[in-house]
């Protein structure tokens, strides 16, 4: 059995959860409705407000989807009944960033600025003080929308390993590495 697979998932005060015979979930709470659809080896039952998902066989296929679902979807009753978020650091002298809605403006170095359009699943926050780093902070009840979109952002300015400068997660370590010395002969 899966260490993951196997535990069952509580399913909080709020929640509603659906399966139609397609096999596909929906997960529907105070902040919104998630789908998955789902493989056909895994099986999902719900009783007195516990959630638990079986596989059909022990194939390896079978073995690595039990886990994989059981976890999407935990992140799908945690997401509609609180939310995801990210926050991300830019670091650097002359970087900037702005939201004008939910468009996310980044000023990262280059001869032009950044524009970036955010779906409409995600709640976008900056901070800019002067003299300070900017802070941009994600939202969403999507997990997996959050991540890849937090991830793009970051990609526009990675945090280069000599100074640090870069858009990082604020619980990332960056190690820094040491310059060149000058050979004093």
């Amino acid at each position: 059995m899966s260490r993951i697979g196997k535990l069952p998932i509580t399913i909080p005060v709020g929640v509603t959860i659906t399966v139609s015979p397609e096999n596909v979930i929906s997960v529907k709470g105070k902040h919104g409705e998630l789908r998955q659809q789902m493989s056909e080896s895994v099986k999902v039952s719900i009783e007195n407000s516990q959630l638990t998902v079986t596989r059909t066989g022990d194939a390896p296929d079978e073995r690595s989807a039990h886990g994989l679902y059981r976890a999407l979807i935990s992140n799908m009753i945690i997401g509609v009944s609180d939310t995801f978020s990210k926050k991300m650091e830019v670091i650097g002298v002359g970087y900037r960033a702005a939201a004008n809605g939910q468009i996310l403006e980044l000023s990262l170095g280059y001869s032009h600025p950044i524009l970036i359009q955010m779906p409409a699943e995600i709640k976008l926050l900056v901070e800019q003080e002067k003299r300070a780093n900017a802070f941009i902070t994600l939202q969403s009840h999507d997990k997996q929308l959050l991540g890849q979109v937090a991830a793009k952002v970051r990609s526009y300015r990675q945090p280069e390993p000599y100074k640090g400068k870069g858009i990082r997660y604020v619980d990332e370590t960056v190690r820094v590495k040491e310059g060149k010395k000058s050979g004093d002969k």
